[in-house]
């Protein structure tokens, strides 16, 4: 039997929603939310996700998580907050699914070596890819560019990590906060304040799923095994929690079960401190969520502790391993040999891109390179690097 779950006074309402940049009728059969979640889940860059991989390049396993797995595990536990939080699923679920849209192949690493080549040009931060890609890069409609998604999912998108302007605005917001700024002015964003609790549950939801999975695929991946997670707040109690219960249990499911117990402690801490919040400021609206000088969906200060620890254990023995390096190596030279060839020469993209470029060597050719780039997934990066630079290819 499903369940009807009415909206918190605080939560988004689609029916008050701020609107859409190109105004459009409404949909008889779906909320605003729900035809945006849908844009997304129909996006060219969101099937591209299948294949832009996290920590490991596409090739090197079926089992491993990809953006476009690692988005839906963060839908699904966004939507579960959002409902017992009385918030709309609906954005939650929206912004989850779009929040990985801007990253480029072969995770972080190429990244940091699209960010140094467009150094000189105002760098490169994921987050307003996406901004770029749900506005502008995405063509597929008859009147606009991009997805035309409503004010609340891109304010979400834009500032789930928290203001980009103003006193609450972290030191690291302010490059972000010009990147973004182009496109505040036609729509402005309100970026002096933080977005709304759905955005900000879609944001630690990201962190839940991420660093769980992440213990998942390191051991499964064999960068570190199990004895090695004992003293690890969280994960080291989990293990020996479901060892207790079922002695001899395979490692399979042993690591199964240690990491949905890890999920759900993560989960109710979450909820937990988040009602807390809500209690103490009793918000009236979704304004006043925004209105707040802090975050209110958040973890209690004990967990947001062990979830560092959890980090810097990732950050030692699984983001800085050796073959992992070796890995991050190989992608920031493909991207950044990409990006000198093309930007150089740029008679060498594709036509349609080619057509948007005005020269070698200029800012407008560096964005549109960027662009080309970054939205390459890790295999037609590799296949377009042995293509270019290969002297034997003759594709």
């Amino acid at each position: 039997m499903s369940v009807v779950v009415e909206l918190a006074p605080y939560a988004c309402d689609p029916a008050a929603s701020r609107g859409r940049l190109h105004a459009e009728p409404e949909s008889a059969g779906r909320t605003a939310f729900q035809r945006d979640r849908d844009r997304i889940l129909h996006s060219t860059a969101f099937r591209r996700l299948k294949h832009k991989t996290q920590v490991f390049v596409y090739h090197e396993g079926d089992h491993y998580r990809t953006r476009l797995t690692h988005s839906l595990e963060v839908a699904q536990i966004a939507r579960s907050v959002s409902r017992r939080l009385g918030l709309n699923e609906d954005l939650s679920e929206a912004l989850a699914l779009a929040h990985d849209l801007g990253h480029t192949p072969f995770g972080h690493a190429g990244e940091d070596a699209l960010d140094r080549a467009m150094g000189e040009y105002g760098g490169f931060d994921h987050n307003v890819q996406s901004l770029r890609i749900v506005t502008a890069l995405e063509r597929r409609y008859a009147e606009f560019d991009g997805l035309n998604l409503t004010w609340e999912t891109l304010e979400g998108l834009v500032k789930h990590n928290g203001p980009l302007t103003g006193p609450h605005a972290a030191d690291e917001q302010a490059r972000v906060a010009r990147a973004v700024a182009p496109y505040d002015q036609r729509h402005p964003l309100d970026l002096e304040t933080f977005a709304s609790a759905e955005a900000q549950v879609a944001s630690i939801c990201d962190d839940i799923a991420y660093s769980n999975h992440d213990i998942d695929d390191g051991l499964r991946a064999g960068l570190f095994d199990i004895e090695h997670l004992d003293e690890v707040p969280i994960v080291g109690p989990a293990f020996a929690a479901v060892r207790r219960r079922y002695p001899g249990l395979e490692r399979p499911r042993l690591i199964h079960e240690a990491v949905r117990r890890m999920i759900d402690a993560m989960v109710t801490d979450l909820l937990t401190e988040t009602r807390r919040r809500l209690e103490a400021a009793q918000p009236a609206s979704a304004d006043d969520i925004r209105a707040l000088p802090e975050p209110v969906a958040a973890f209690s200060p004990e967990m947001a502790a062990a979830n560092r620890a959890l980090k810097d254990f990732l950050m030692e023995r699984m983001y800085r391993h050796w073959r992992v390096n070796r890995m991050t190596s190989k992608a920031r030279r493909v991207v950044r040999e990409l990006f000198d060839l093309m930007h150089g020469e740029p008679r060498t993209l594709p036509d349609e891109w080619r057509a948007m470029a005005d020269g070698p060597g200029t800012p407008r050719t560096a964005r549109v390179v960027c662009d080309y780039i970054a939205g390459m997934t890790d295999r037609y990066a590799l296949d377009e690097h042995f293509r270019l630079f290969d002297r034997y290819s003759t594709t």
